[in-house]
């Protein structure tokens, strides 16, 4: 298993390579940085489907089993998604950049490019990590023996997956619908989902990487897929998710994503805090 999984990583990591690269190219060619969010997500579906083909290795023959199939689908439809939405996004704004990238390019001035490479090359070595589960799941043997069960990991794996992909999906339409009516512009979104969670998206999103793992987890070594959750957590809660977007929102926002904040939750969708004008008509 060790050689089979050291060749696929391998494989792996010179696509995400020659995938940054040319991602890179574009983006500098159009001077917008924002195109390396929709690589990194789309991305993952050829490399699932990477994965899937040059899986079988050491002489083994090529044959498709459900669990191999179900997790290569699960990746290819939530990257095919979420990619799409971030090229629509990316498109409206172009040729202006996300302000996260503008504020990078204003900070690294003359270095931009040269610091960008690295940046895209370092989202291409996430993939590779976060697509652990998947590596491992096509990886096991013992899916031979298992044939076409999915068993019960990979029925709850797929349970959160689905359960990720649709709250995420929803958030996202109903962001896109509220930014959409200009009457709301400066305004803080709590439709739907905005109402129970300052970010659903991202909850929902981790979900999805939940799913991944807990489906890895019927496969050998599947434990190791939890790294993948794990640092998506601590991105989206502590590095460039919640931090650097409430950073954003309170800049252009004001005191009312401040209230925003103090009555609703930051990551799991949950009951929302009175305010203080209810609180005192219900003494």
């Amino acid at each position: 298993m060790l050689t089979d999984a050291l060749i696929l990583l391998a494989i792996a990591l010179g696509f995400v390579v020659v995938e940054m690269t040319l991602a890179w190219l574009v983006a500098r060619k159009l001077r917008n940085n924002g195109i390396v969010d929709i690589v990194w997500s789309a991305g993952f579906a050829p490399l699932a489907l990477l994965y899937l083909v040059a899986g079988p290795v050491n002489g083994r023959e090529f044959d498709l089993h459900l669990r191999w199939l179900a997790i290569t689908a699960m990746v290819v439809v939530w990257s095919l998604r979420l990619g799409g939405h971030l090229f629509v996004r990316v498109r409206s704004h172009h040729p202006h950049e996300d302000v996260r990238y503008a504020k990078l390019r204003e900070e690294w001035g003359a270095a931009t490019d040269r610091k960008m490479f690295g940046f895209f090359q370092l989202q291409g070595a996430l993939q590779v990590v976060l697509s652990l589960p998947v590596l491992l799941v096509i990886l096991d043997g013992a899916t031979f023996a298992a044939g076409w069960g999915l068993g019960i990991s990979g029925c709850l794996g797929v349970a959160f997956w689905a359960t990720g992909l649709l709250g995420e999906s929803l958030a996202d339409r109903q962001l896109a619908r509220f930014r959409a009516d200009r009457a709301n512009k400066g305004k803080v979104c709590q439709a739907g989902l905005w109402n129970y969670s300052r970010h659903p998206n991202y909850f929902f999103e981790w979900l999805v990487w939940v799913g991944y793992a807990v489906f890895a987890l019927g496969s050998q070594w599947g434990w190791l897929g939890l790294l993948a959750p794990a640092l998506m957590l601590h991105f989206l809660l502590n590095v460039t998710g919640i931090p650097m977007t409430e950073e954003l929102s309170l800049k252009s926002k004001g005191d009312a994503y401040r209230e925003y904040q103090r009555t609703t939750s930051a990551f799991v969708p949950w009951c929302k805090k009175p305010s203080p004008a209810s609180e005192g008509r219900s003494v």
